[in-house]
């Protein structure tokens, strides 16, 4: 499946950000998890990643990762943008992935309908993936 790639404009730049759709296991069942990945100077800029949680109640329909239409809005991107330059991310050094982690951002960086996890970064080092 290809990536849409979209573009925002923040901080005299424009930002080019893509967000892949996954599902990860919690103890509450399977839950959607989006991949959100930025960069702000070309494609062999340092990229930008954090995997956003949907807080979306379960529903009667069913399983929330395949019932939960949520899905990034330009507003969550930038204030992900906005927090990860506060907190060392140089978007024109050249390769590698400034990661945010749930561990260490979850709580500074409130997003409404998302939370950030570390659950599709540890489902992968795990060898299962999403």
């Amino acid at each position: 499946m290809r990536s849409r790639l979209r573009r925002l404009h923040a901080h005299d730049r424009q930002f080019t950000w893509t967000a892949r759709i996954d599902q990860v296991r919690t103890v509450q069942g399977w839950r959607r998890c989006v991949r959100v990945r930025v960069w702000g100077a070309g494609k062999n800029s340092r990229a930008l990643q954090v995997d956003l949680l949907s807080t979306a109640p379960r529903s009667a329909w069913g399983d929330p990762a395949a019932t939960d239409g949520v899905y990034p809005e330009p507003r969550h991107v930038r204030a992900v943008i906005d927090h990860a330059l506060g907190h060392g991310w140089q978007p024109d050094e050249i390769g590698g992935t400034f990661v945010l982690t749930g561990a260490g951002h979850a709580e500074a960086l409130p997003l409404p309908g998302f939370v950030l996890t570390d659950l599709l970064l540890l489902a992968e080092r795990d060898g299962g993936g999403g």
